[in-house]
Parts: C-alpha cells; sequence; structure tokens
C-alpha cells in the first residue's frame, strides 16, 4: 500500500523578501497615522511588519526617509489641483484642502515631522524637495496659466513667486501653531494673493 506524503502546514512568520517592502510601508503609514513621526520608531515598524530591523535599513537609510515613502503619495492624492473657473476660486480650493489635509488624522503633524526630520538628513532633504515640494509647485502651476490666459493676471507674472506668497502662510501657521488655522484665514490669504497678483506685483 502506498503512502501519501503528509502535507506540511505553512510556516507562519517573517513575510517573504517579495512582501517585505509592502509590510513595512503598511507599518510605518499604520503607525505614523497612529502615534505620529516623533513616536515612530524603526524598532516599533520592524515589531508591527514582522521583519527585522536589518530589513528596513537596507531599504531606508533613517525613519524619515521610511516615513516620507509611507505617506507622502498618500497625502498629495487627496489633493488634486481644482479648477474652479476663477484665480481666487483656485487659490481658496488649494488652500482649504491643504489646512484640510493639515488638520486630519493622517496628515496631521506628520508634514511637519517630516520637515524637522529634512533639517538633519541631507537625503531625505533632496527627496523631500523632489518629490513633494517640486511636484506641488507643478501640479499647482496650471493655477497660474489659466489666471494669465483668462486675463486675471498680467501676462509675465513669476508662478514661483505667486505660489511662495501663497504658501507662505499656510506653512507659517501650521508649523508655529500662533493663531488659527482655519476657513476664514484661507479666504484672506486667497483673496489677498489674488489681489496682488492682479495688480502685477508678480509680473
Amino acid at each position: 500500500m502506498s503512502t501519501r506524503p503528509i502535507p506540511t502546514p505553512p510556516k507562519r512568520g517573517r513575510p517573504r523578501s517579495g512582501r517585505t517592502e509592502k509590510a513595512i510601508l503598511q507599518a510605518a503609514s499604520e503607525l505614523v497615522a497612529s502615534s505620529g513621526l516623533a513616536d515612530m520608531t524603526i524598532e516599533g515598524v520592524a515589531d508591527r511588519a514582522g521583519v527585522g530591523k536589518a530589513s528596513i535599513y537596507r531599504r531606508w537609510p533613517s525613519k524619515g526617509a521610511l516615513a516620507f515613502d509611507a505617506v507622502v503619495d498618500t497625502i498629495l492624492s487627496t489633493q488634486p489641483t481644482p479648477d474652479t473657473g476663477s484665480f481666487e476660486g483656485d487659490l481658496l480650493q488649494v488652500a482649504r484642502t491643504w489646512i484640510g489635509g493639515a488638520r486630519g488624522r493622517r496628515g496631521g503633524r506628520t508634514v511637519a515631522g517630516l520637515i524637522a526630520e529634512v533639517q538633519s538628513d541631507p537625503d531625505l532633504a533632496a527627496a523631500w524637495r523632489e518629490r513633494f515640494v517640486s511636484r506641488i509647485r507643478r501640479e499647482r502651476r496650471p493655477i497660474v496659466e489659466r489666471a494669465i490666459e483668462r486675463g486675471e493676471i498680467p501676462a509675465g507674472s513669476d508662478p514661483e513667486v505667486i505660489m511662495d506668497l501663497f504658501y507662505g502662510p499656510l506653512y507659517h501657521r501650521y508649523l508655529n501653531g500662533h493663531l488659527p488655522l482655519d476657513d476664514a484665514f484661507a479666504k484672506r490669504v486667497a483673496r489677498m494673493v489674488a489681489a496682488a497678483a492682479a495688480d502685477g506685483a508678480a509680473a
């Protein structure tokens, strides 16, 4: 009588290499969302993902780099470029969405934490500028271009100056927390930037 081999149940443990990166990113994203970047540790991510710390450090040189990859794409995907039909309307919509993200559970203080990490991590700083700051500015540039086409602001207006003047107040209140980051503030920022640009201040 032939005997059949007894099937061996699959072993449970650390994820295989093909799933390791996904498990690490998911664990990091969950920890950042629940406790914030400041309290996230490589040890905590490794434990949650079921991997060794070496598996993380082979892929990401620092906690900030890991958190960046885990959360930035998700944050940016929730902030599309609007087209309301007016320059001030577009600016207001961007400001409202930005403030909503900054005050939300996912975005929360994550961006502030990443900005802090950037100050001491040159590699993360380079990734931050290219994959976060530059990406946002590229995606928002059509707002200025459409305003020029509609004749709302003069031709030759510098979109870089406009975006600096627009985002500057938002980041200032976000990072310092000295005054409310609310809808009234969003309206005033949008109105002032649109009025200044219409007057040719950025041309």
